[in-house]
């Protein structure tokens, strides 16, 4: 899909897809949602809504979210995996192995029909699911979004004033701002006192610089038509890439009264919230999402995230981080 070089290995790497089901399971274990009643926890709920929103996450991402350690995060994945709640693959890659990668099996899809009160085709899901997903030509973009935006969220586990208390899917953010803007991501980034609310531009290096650029007029069409204000974050593969974006969009950014900031995988790796992130203004450095926040004042949260008498539990968005760990308020 991208035209340029990936990592040999890991989310966002060039990814083989093979066969999707990795794993035999036992004969006995069949989608019976009445049986796993007394089987599931609020976690097991909590993943099967996460991967119905965010399509498909790696063992890694999962552990780092809700989970002690990997080991544990592997034993519950399998017995979920048997169970049918959840579906799997491995794709290959040009070097090295990849993680499992989870995506929401029958039962899952069952479980959340049945919690509101659907049928399961409602949820746009089919048997051909978890092949769909790992043969998608996108699959190395959405690790890479789900990759950046994991971390964010999982730092609330060991600071709990910082994180992200709202994370929408692509699709969540299409269904509310489609006609206007169809950001990779939104999400709130909190750090005590200082509020980030952005959109997520996840840039592989595949589209042209122009593309990219005309994005932006889409942005400020949504600022105007909403009076909301959030920040648009691009995120590229390498600092090369990051540079071009940089030349290009700095004077339709600021014409257009845009606060955008762009950052590569060649800084943010396992801690994006740091100072990685360099404005679209002249003359600024690198810097931390929180003082990003702090210097852009003018900043606020889209509209339309409040719940409405339209909404179900299919689109009310799924909080970040399971039950145990909600610690960030919005």
């Amino acid at each position: 899909m991208p035209s340029l070089p990936r990592p040999a290995s890991g989310p966002g790497s060039r990814y083989t897809a093979r066969v999707a089901a990795t794993r035999p399971r036992p004969q006995h274990h069949r989608t019976n949602i009445a049986a796993l009643s007394h089987f599931l926890t609020d976690r097991d709920i909590w993943l099967a809504r996460m991967l119905h929103e965010h399509r498909v996450l790696t063992t890694h991402q999962i552990a780092r979210l809700a989970y002690t350690s990997l080991r544990s995060a592997q034993r519950r994945l399998r017995t979920l995996h048997q169970y049918t709640v959840l579906d799997s693959f491995r794709p290959l890659t040009v070097t090295g192995s990849a993680p499992e990668h989870y995506t929401l099996g029958p039962a899952g899809a069952a479980l959340i029909a049945a919690h509101a009160g659907v049928e399961t085709t409602s949820l746009g899901w089919r048997p051909t699911h978890t092949g769909r997903i790992a043969y998608s030509p996108s699959l190395g973009h959405d690790l890479g979004v789900n990759e950046l935006l994991t971390h964010l969220a999982a730092r609330a586990r060991t600071t709990p004033t910082t994180g992200l208390p709202l994370w929408l899917s692509e699709r969540s953010a299409a269904r509310r701002w489609g006609d206007l803007i169809r950001p990779d991501a939104y999400a709130h980034y909190r750090d005590g006192q200082y509020l980030l609310p952005f959109f997520l531009e996840y840039d592989t290096g595949s589209q042209p610089l122009a593309r990219v650029e005309a994005k932006l007029t889409g942005y400020a069409a949504f600022t105007t038509a909403t009076n909301t204000r959030p920040a648009l974050l691009i995120h590229t593969r390498t600092q090369s890439r990051d540079q071009a974006l940089r030349r290009r969009l700095t004077d339709p950014a600021r014409d257009l009264k845009l606060h955008v900031a762009t950052s590569s995988a060649d800084f943010t790796t396992t801690n994006p919230w740091g100072p990685w992130w360099a404005p679209l203004e002249p003359g600024t450095q690198r810097t931390t999402l929180t003082d990003l926040a702090a210097r852009w004042t003018g900043l606020s949260p889209a509209s339309g995230l409040e719940p409405t008498d339209a909404d179900t539990t299919l689109t009310i968005p799924v909080p970040p981080l399971p039950p145990t760990h909600r610690t960030v308020g919005p």
